[in-house]
């Protein structure tokens, strides 16, 4: 009779997590790196406000000074804030509906690919801001005609990357989908349109950021109010200081809205996080 070795399992090993020293010294690393541009540039600003004087209302304004002004502005930047945004929101919204939509329908389809893309390789290119004064001489209101530019602006990334997430879908997915009957709408919003997520929420942030710097432009043509109009009001007066600060408070709000979406985008795409 024979006997045979058996070998024990391995055991298995946990992974310890790193102490909580650690993870303070990576987090406060990263921060360090992240604000290090930052830091020089504020270094810079520093020494050409001290070294570079040009006279009672200097072109760079101290940071100090600029700090005062920001605070000073606060209620009328806010304001601001308010009338962009709703110029912004339909704009940008309007866009997301229509670019998605459309990009999705063109991308799955072959037919409508040859239909659509060389309109769109032809429109897509055209810089929005020249639409700016015919879109204020058409249409009936300065608020219309800005929220048609940050539409159009925000438009072409969004379907393009749209387009193009559906095309990338792979074929044996679409073969799974005819197995299990999913045709039409049920296909769309069942297989097509997760697997263009990470496509579109790509289009959206460039669409996004055209929009604010679209949204700035037009401003300066006839607004009343918002960030765009503050900057330009001060800036036919001189005031640098609250220039410089609209600036600075128009450059933030950019940041919260951009990375906004990027946690939107993070947290719809949790099966491709690292």
């Amino acid at each position: 009779m024979t006997t045979v070795a058996t070998t024990a399992p391995a055991p298995i090993v946990a992974i310890a997590a790193p102490p909580a020293w650690r993870r303070l010294l990576t987090l406060a690393r990263h921060a360090l790196e992240a604000s290090l541009i930052w830091l020089l540039l504020l270094a810079a600003w520093l020494a050409a406000a001290r070294y570079l004087p040009l006279g009672h209302n200097p072109l760079i304004p101290a940071p100090d000074v600029t700090l005062r002004a920001l605070v000073e502005s606060l209620p009328e930047l806010w304001t601001g804030t308010l009338s962009s945004f709703s110029i912004l929101l339909p704009g940008f919204g309007l866009a997301c509906l229509l670019g998605i939509a459309s990009g999705l329908a063109v991308g799955s389809s072959p037919r409508l690919q040859r239909m659509s893309l060389p309109f769109a390789r032809v429109a897509a290119p055209v810089p929005p801001t020249v639409y700016i004064p015919y879109a204020i001489a058409v249409l009936p209101t300065f608020k219309l005609s800005a929220i048609f530019v940050v539409f159009i602006g925000a438009f072409w990334p969004i379907f393009q990357n749209s387009a193009a997430g559906a095309h990338a879908l792979e074929a044996r997915w679409r073969d799974n989908a005819r197995i299990l009957g999913l045709t039409g709408w049920a296909f769309q919003r069942q297989v097509v349109f997760p697997a263009a997520l990470p496509h579109i929420f790509s289009g959206m942030a460039v669409g996004l950021g055209f929009s604010f710097i679209l949204l700035t432009v037009a401003e300066l043509f006839g607004a009343n109010a918002g960030l765009g109009r503050f900057v330009q009001y001060y800036a036919d007066f001189a005031d640098y200081p609250k220039m410089v600060a609209g600036i600075l408070y128009t450059g933030l709000i950019t940041w919260l809205a951009m990375s906004a979406l990027d946690a939107v985008k993070r947290r719809a795409l949790f099966w491709v996080r690292a």
